[in-house]
Order: structure tokens, then sequence, then C-alpha cells
């Protein structure tokens, strides 16, 4: 199947900083806005019991069947990276390059959102793991959902260092402006690393649909 008009590959500055609630309220915000959108999830780890997977949320948000998002042999019911998972769960060693042939798009999707694991060098194959989802599949835009916390500047900067010249949009999640920690990393990361910062998703709204535009 086709590749969606433009690309979008989501990672994080590490675990819990919310990438696949961020991935779901955007798909549904550029969709009030007429924006054929896709997800997909090329590997997920979840504990057992899980009542609701990324794969399962990302779907409900794009109108897509979970085993869309991510297909089922790629489900590890082990809470590790998904490597690890496989490893704990005996299952075959994943290949990044089989995760990527593995991606399958919607036909007229404009925006095709592609969420990773954990952070950009959190493992997601034996061999690979969201840098080199970004080197093989070249997208329009990474995404980089970090906690505003204090070292969110080190976290960042360490992510974008990595990605070199690759276009990087930054939304410091759960931004607060009252905080001073928060407000002085937002100021410097925009002012002396030169970064594109956004704090609220209306924004990144904003910019996403002007990459179809």
């Amino acid at each position: 199947m086709a590749r969606p008009d433009r690309l979008v590959l989501v990672t994080g500055t590490g675990t819990d900083v919310g990438k696949t609630w961020v991935t779901v309220e955007l798909i549904g915000r550029l969709r009030a806005r007429g924006v054929a959108v896709a997800a997909r999830k090329p590997a997920q780890s979840f504990a057992v019991g899980d009542a609701t997977t990324d794969a399962s949320l990302l779907g409900a948000a794009c109108g897509e069947c979970a085993d869309a998002v991510c297909p089922p042999h790629r489900w590890y019911p082990v809470p590790l990276a998904p490597p690890m998972a496989a490893n704990a769960l005996d299952r075959e060693r994943i290949a990044v390059e089989d995760l990527v042939g593995e991606l399958t798009w919607p036909a007229g999707a404009s925006i095709g959102f592609v969420e990773g694991a954990g952070g950009l060098r959190s493992p997601i194959a034996h061999d690979g793991d969201s840098l080199s989802l970004v080197r093989l599949l070249e997208p329009d835009l990474v995404l980089l959902v970090a906690d505003p916390a204090l070292g969110v500047v080190s976290t960042v900067r360490m992510t974008a260092d990595e990605l070199g010249d690759q276009p990087l949009l930054v939304l410091l999640n759960r931004y607060d402006e009252g905080d001073d920690v928060h407000r002085r990393s937002l100021d410097w990361l925009r002012a002396v690393d030169g970064l594109t910062v956004d704090t609220d998703l209306t924004a990144v709204t904003d910019r996403l649909t002007a990459l179809v535009a």
C-alpha cells in the first residue's frame, strides 16, 4: 500500500512521557479538520491484563482495528522493551528491517504516524531502535515528546544530536507556564539551542496541518 503523503515518527525522551496520549489527541484534532490520518506501532509490549494497549488506543483514534496498527505477532505481553519481551517469551528475534517491511497503510492517508518504543535509543528490535526507524523510514518529521521537568534540556539535546539534520519538532508535554523550571527550559531550548519547541497540542496540530496544506 502507498505511503502516506507525510510521515511523522513519534518518539520520546523516555518512557511515560505521554507519546501515545499525544498521538491520539493529535489524530483526533487532525481528523476534526478533515485530514486523513493513520497510525502504526511496529511492535508493542504491555502487561498481561492491560485493558487497552497502545495499538488499541491508536486504532480507535483513527478508526482502524488494533491489528492494523500493530500486527498481532508483534504484540508482546511482557512490560519490557519489545526485544527483551520477545526473549522473555522465547519468541523469535526481531529485526528492525522486518518491522519496517511490515508497515502497511490505508489508501488516501495524508499523515501517517509511526510510534516508537520508549526513547529514541530504546530498543524496538534486537538490532535497532527508533533511531534505526528514522534512518530506514526517512520521515518528514520527528515529533519528540518530552517531560518539561528538570533535566529536559539534556535529554532533548541528546536526542537532537542523534537525529542530526532530521526535521525535528519538540513538544513539552504537560507544560506549566507557572513552573519556573518549565519556563526557563523552554526558553533555553528555543534561544540557545535554536530548536522548534511547542507546549500545546493546538500549535502542533497547526504545524502538521500545514505539512499537507
